[in-house]
């Protein structure tokens, strides 16, 4: 006879938002929902409006467990900008749909100018006249700088005539909210997405091997190795630079880099995974950055969807290389310095955005003196070498996007340069043996040949549906031990 036990304290909380445990993908609570919001899309697999009723209201649940009450932006978002793309397509002159475009970009960049960057442009303000700015109490909510710009690209695409606006207002909600990539991307266009909603569900054999694998690589990426080095070594290292030498230093930035392409990119694969799981195709947002020979194969690399669109809807929108080459490179600092700006409110964003900006201008320029074509690669010693400048170039921007201040920054430099001492290198690997075994598994992965990968991939599409189910349990069994935590249900089983 099975018995159960209702902990409806711990039920409660499920429905609760909790700022302290937002829900993210690894997290355990996630887990046990995903499960149950699979049984329920299989049944109405065959009930179009029901299912994506249903997937659009678990998407606004889960903005609501991962930002609280905010979710009702994602709402005013959502419907200001269908109508505004109804009346943008109704316009019969070029002024109405110009005004309405603007309209767009006021709501969306006006969210994100408050949410964002109000006490960061009141700092710049009263710099500039020598007054004081007392911060605003302003919560940041989850995900804002993803569904703004994801909404954007669609009125923009209306304006530009590249898609025709929808008629359905739920089809645009279950677009904006769809849960895989509402809070971290990538950011999914409407004309890659949108024709995929009111297709017939279809998950073939490849596609859900695939989605298991993107998932299992991602929380393998963003649960263990990302997570783990961060809370052990980088945090320390980069929280109090002055107290460890140069080396320990830079093996924190080297920490760092492998830390925040595991957790981004360890993210979008889930997403990508997840998607795929419920009939949905993705483009791919990584793409082993890291082996880049120079800084702009590095952004076609690196966060690719978020790339992209400042390439089609601010760099191009600027004049892209139509203008002059003069004009080209200014262009790209300019993106580049919005992209670090859009990254978080800090000079130290900025700075980074604005390295990048000049790097992508010089390598353009480099690329113009030498005669070498646009997407040519090099090989052999040559592109040994030009990873190994991309990837420390890229290494040392890293240190001004992770720290909070310019001195921090500094001092990091300043501790690298001066005070070295590699002889306390191997102190330092025996006393951090798990994070560096770790590092280094991590970067053997990304450095892998392609095909290693591609392989692996087709040997979890290959395994039955068991043996992928040991798979993830085995997965999830290991993350819980990593942190420590356990997974609570709130029924328990008696048998």
């Amino acid at each position: 006879m099975i018995m159960w036990d209702i902990d409806f304290d711990r039920l409660r909380d499920v429905f609760v938002y909790d700022p302290q445990a937002p829900m993210i993908f690894s997290s355990g609570i996630f887990l046990w929902l995903f499960a149950a919001f699979i049984l329920i899309y299989l049944l109405l697999q065959r009930r179009l409006t029901a299912r994506l009723l249903f997937v659009t209201a678990f998407s606004y649940y889960f903005y609501y467990k991962s930002s609280g009450t905010y979710f009702f932006l994602l709402a005013l978002v959502t419907v200001a900008d269908f109508f505004i793309a109804r009346l943008m397509a109704a316009g019969t002159v070029r002024w109405q749909r110009k005004m309405w475009v603007v309209v767009s970009l006021f709501i969306n960049l006006g969210l994100l100018c408050y949410f964002k960057y109000t006490n960061f442009l009141g700092d710049v303000f009263a710099s500039l006249v020598g007054g004081t700015f007392h911060h605003y109490d302003i919560f940041l909510p989850v995900g804002i700088s993803f569904f703004t710009f994801q909404s954007l690209s669609y009125t923009i695409d209306v304006y530009r005539k590249d898609i025709t606006p929808l008629t359905n207002l739920l089809d645009y909600a279950f677009y904006v909210s769809f849960f895989p990539q509402l809070v971290a991307g990538p950011i999914v266009r409407a004309r890659d997405f949108i024709p995929q909603i009111r297709r017939p569900l279809f998950v073939s054999h490849e596609m859900f091997g695939r989605g298991i694998f993107l998932i299992a690589s991602g929380l393998f990426k963003k649960a263990i190795i990302s997570d783990y080095i961060s809370v052990n070594f980088v945090e320390r290292i980069f929280d109090n630079p002055t107290l460890y030498s140069g080396v320990e230093n830079l093996m924190g930035v080297y920490g760092y880099a492998l830390q925040i392409y595991c957790d981004f990119s360890g993210y979008s694969d889930m997403a990508i995974g997840i998607a795929l799981l419920l009939g949905f195709h993705f483009n791919k947002n990584f793409d082993s950055p890291y082996k880049s020979a120079s800084i702009t194969e590095f952004w076609r690399r690196w966060h690719i969807s978020l790339s992209s669109w400042l390439k089609d809807y601010l760099y191009i929108s600027l004049g892209g290389n139509r203008k002059g080459k003069i004009r080209q490179y200014a262009n790209l600092i300019i993106t580049m310095f919005l992209g670090g700006l859009w990254h978080g409110a800090s000079w130290n964003f900025v700075v980074w955005g604005l390295f990048h900006g000049v790097a992508l201008a010089a390598h353009k320029f480099w690329m113009t003196l030498t005669g070498r074509k646009k997407g040519e690669e090099s090989h052999g010693i040559r592109r040994f070498f030009g990873i190994l400048i991309t990837f420390h170039f890229v290494c040392f921007c890293w240190i001004f996007f992770r720290n909070a201040d310019f001195s921090t920054s500094l001092d990091m430099i300043k501790q690298i340069c001066t005070t070295f001492r590699p002889q306390l290198f191997p102190q330092l690997i025996a006393g951090y043996w798990e994070v560096f075994a770790l590092m280094a598994l991590g970067f053997i992965l990304h450095f892998c040949p392609d095909r290693w990968e591609s392989a692996c991939c087709k040997t979890v599409i290959r395994l039955p549906l068991a043996g992928k189910a040991v798979l993830m349990l085995a997965l999830i069994y290991l993350v819980i031990q990593m942190k420590s935590t356990e997974i609570q249900p709130f029924i328990y089983f008696q048998f």
